[in-house]
Formats: C-alpha cells, sequence, structure tokens
C-alpha cells in the first residue's frame, strides 16, 4: 500500500478533495478528524468511498457517487475520504487501491466491503440492501456485531503497513513508567508483551495502527504504549502480569482496568474513543457576543446547537437560568458529538432570528445549524430535556425536516454586552421639574 499512496505525493499535494467533490455536493467531505465524529459515532448508514484525486477510476466514479448521495439524501449518509491526503484512515480500513468503497452499518468499526456495480443505480440499489438488512437485524434484536466482520480480517497482515507504525506505539519502561503514565492527565492503554509470543506478534500490527488513528482523533489524549513485560519486570510484577498479552486502561487517580475488548483495530479504537469521551468536558456554552464566537463554534463542530432565550425582563435570573441549564445538561448527554452550543437573548441577534425563522415570536427557540452544507432544523417540540433530547435525536440518525439558511449564508452578528448574571431592570423614565415653568400671562382660564 506504501508505495501505492506515496508515489504520487508530490502531486497529491497540491490537490484536495474539490478536485472531486465540492461543498455544494450531497457527498460528505470525510477527514481524519472528523470521521469518528460524522461516521463511527453516527447511528445511520454510510457508504464512504476512499479515493485519491489522480485516480482515473476514482474521477470515473464521482458523477455517480454523487447523484447517488442526492438520490439518497435523508436516507443514506454517502461520504468520500481523500485517502491520499489522510493515509492512517486508509490504513485503519485496510484499503490497498482506489476507489474502495466500504459499508458503515450496525458496527462501524467493523465496516463491509461493497462488491456492487459503480453505477449510480447499483450504487442507491447497494445501499437500499444494506438499509434493509441494518433494519431487519435490529427488528430481530441483533446488535452491532451483525454480520461486519470483513474489516477485521481484511486489514491485520503486513507487519503494520496497514496505516500505523511502531513510533505512535509508546515504549515504556521499569524507568519512564510513572512519568508518563501514572502522572499523566492523559489516559493509557498499555500491552504487556514478550517477544516470543504469538499472540503478541499478531496483535502489533493492530496495536500500531490504533495507536496512529487514536493519536490523532483524540489529538493525543488517549495513548497506547507496549511494555515488553520479560524484561521490565518490576512492572510485570507490580501489575501482576501473569500471561501474554495482557492490556491495561490506566487513568489518573483511578486503579488500573483490565481491557476486555477484542484485539483488532476497530475494537482497540472503539475503546480508547470511549475512553476520550468519558474524560472530556462537556461543551461550553457560549453567550453569542460577537461574530467570532459564532463563527470558531460553528466551524469547528459538525453542528451547531443556538438557544433563543426569552428577553430577561419576560423571565427574570431565575427563568433564564432554568432555560440555561436544560441546555447545559444537553450539552453533556451529547457531549460524544462533539458539537457546538450557543446561546442569544431575543431580539439581540435579529438577522441570526431571521435567517433562522425564527423572529418575533415562540421563545425559548432552539435551531440546529450544520454550516458545512448551510442547512438548518428547528426545535418543534418543547424546550425541556425531553423535547431537545428528541430534537436532537431525531437529527443524530440523520432524520428530521431541514431548511437552507436564509440567504445562503452565516447572518451579521452584532457585538453585545454578556449577560450579567442579574434580573433585568426597566428603563428609568426621565422626570422634569416644572416649578420654574411661568404660564403664559395671556392665557386665559375661561378658555377652559
Amino acid at each position: 500500500m506504501r508505495p501505492l499512496l506515496l508515489g504520487v505525493l508530490g502531486c497529491s499535494l497540491v490537490l484536495s478533495v474539490q478536485a472531486l467533490y465540492s461543498a455544494g455536493d450531497d457527498v460528505v467531505e470525510l477527514t481524519a478528524s472528523n470521521f469518528n465524529r460524522e461516521v463511527i459515532q453516527s447511528d445511520g448508514l454510510w457508504l464512504v468511498e476512499f479515493y485519491a484525486p489522480w485516480c482515473g477510476h476514482c474521477q470515473n466514479l464521482a458523477p455517480d457517487w454523487k447523484k447517488a448521495a442526492t438520490a439518497l439524501k435523508g436516507i443514506v449518509k454517502i461520504g468520500a475520504v481523500d485517502a491520499d491526503q489522510h493515509k492512517s484512515l486508509g490504513g485503519q480500513y485496510g484499503v490497498r487501491g482506489f476507489p474502495t468503497i466500504k459499508i458503515f452499518g450496525a458496527n462501524k468499526n467493523k465496516p463491509e466491503e461493497y462488491q456492487g456495480g459503480r453505477s449510480s443505480q447499483a450504487i442507491v440499489d447497494g445501499a437500499l440492501n444494506a438499509l434493509r438488512s441494518l433494519v431487519k437485524d435490529r427488528l430481530s434484536g441483533k446488535s452491532g456485531s451483525s454480520g461486519y466482520s470483513k474489516q477485521q480480517s481484511g486489514g491485520g497482515g503486513g507487519g503494520g503497513s496497514g496505516g500505523g507504525s511502531k513510533k505512535d506505539v509508546v515504549e515504556l519502561t521499569d524507568d519512564n513508567f510513572d512519568k508518563m503514565v501514572l502522572q499523566s492527565d492523559d489516559v493509557w492503554m498499555v500491552e504487556f508483551f514478550a517477544p516470543w509470543c504469538g499472540h503478541c506478534k499478531n496483535l502489533e500490527p493492530e496495536w500500531a495502527a490504533a495507536a496512529a488513528a487514536v493519536k490523532e482523533q483524540t489529538k493525543g489524549k488517549v495513548r497506547l504504549g507496549a511494555v515488553d513485560a520479560t524484561v521490565h519486570q518490576v512492572l510485570s510484577s507490580r501489575y501482576g502480569i501473569r500471561g501474554f498479552p495482557t492490556i491495561k486502561i490506566f487513568r489518573k487517580g483511578d486503579e488500573p482496568e483490565d481491557y476486555q475488548g477484542g484485539r483488532s483495530r476497530g475494537d482497540i479504537i472503539e475503546r480508547a474513543l470511549d475512553l476520550f469521551s468519558d474524560n472530556a468536558p462537556p461543551p461550553e456554552l457560549l453567550e453569542i457576543l460577537n461574530e467570532d464566537i459564532l463563527k470558531k463554534t460553528c466551524e469547528d463542530s459538525q453542528l451547531c446547537i443556538i438557544g433563543v432565550l426569552p428577553h430577561i425582563l419576560d423571565t427574570g435570573a431565575a427563568g433564564r437560568n432554568g432555560y440555561l441549564e436544560v441546555m447545559i445538561k444537553m450539552a453533556e448527554k451529547y457531549k460524544k458529538k462533539m458539537w457546538g452550543w450557543l446561546w442569544t437573548e431575543a431580539g439581540a441577534q435579529m438577522e441570526l432570528e431571521a435567517s433562522l425563522g425564527i423572529g418575533g415570536f415562540g421563545y425559548p427557540a432552539m435551531a440546529a445549524i450544520n454550516t458545512r452544507k448551510m442547512k438548518f432544523a428547528l426545535l418543534r417540540g418543547s424546550f425541556s430535556e425531553t423535547g431537545i433530547h428528541d430534537f436532537l435525536r431525531e437529527l443524530s440518525v440523520g432524520r428530521g425536516s431541514t431548511a437552507t439558511l436564509g440567504g445562503g449564508a452565516m447572518p451579521k452578528i452584532h457585538a453585545a454586552e454578556p449577560w450579567d448574571g442579574k434580573d433585568g431592570q426597566l428603563p428609568v423614565e426621565e422626570e422634569y421639574d416644572l416649578s420654574d415653568v411661568d404660564l403664559d400671562d395671556d392665557f386665559d382660564k375661561d378658555e377652559l
């Protein structure tokens, strides 16, 4: 795989996903930074093409891929990964040629190879067949292990050439373990191995590939290490290692935990991402005070959740805090989605309200914006934990009614003063002192 990807490095650096797909297409651009958020954490069905911009077959496929994406919009998600640019993703899923299409169904970490035709009709038919199988499995009570197992065996061998190198696995020793692991704020997954162990040799490429993906997707907050337990026997004795390989999870302040999951890279990555999200703080709920806050929050997230709360004179501080508390709880509940969370006072950002079709009534209101597609959805139920949960759950699985943002662009945002946390006060009317005013001498009282 490496010669295939690296042989064209010079030209691939000047090409981007726009060479085949653009923001105006219904094909979702997937990258190493958003793949977990968009695909792995999704409950919906995904068809993902791994391609290279220079690949002739990929260029021939692009028009049909776009047509299929439009036909399946709102039913099945269609994505594309420039595997020449995002090599870790291609390696993680055993991509050895272009284009490669994979179906991410019930178990997102074990995608199925798409074997159908490359016309738009064939792609649509294949997607709908996969969707029927997914729905059938759910009706019968089957879980995410339903048949998506080819990737586990398809990307394993090759001594680690499948998307990771040993450099991403931290070598841990008796001397550096305490400083690097126990004193770290990061979460660690540590393999204790023996060089002669056959199972350890089988695990090595999976561990290396997982280490590369986890490092990238958690920004180094979850790390994978390895201890040669035959050499570093102090550690082996301390943690009671009796068989190889043994994998333990270390979190600062907690007792080590035995890893009980599978040994494929997908299983390891899945557990690592769960550890990452468990330890990540909930997203901050920010008041929209200027354009930069809105732009940064929404552009850095797949979805941006915006609450428009009643004027402070209508609710007082207690009422407003109640609404904010509901939003904070929902941000915590959905923190694995890594969405952005914002709020503003009714009337403070009229252009924003107008672009969302909110303006002037119906407060509190809530909208979810996808700035990449300039689409939004409105909360139709109650502004409560139950109502918002139902709204966000529908969005999570690709359902719900959406519309194009007014004007097709983000609206103008006005600078605003932050809420001081207090009740509102009515403006004080100016009083006038008329004691020094002389009455008109010509004033005739009889005229009254």
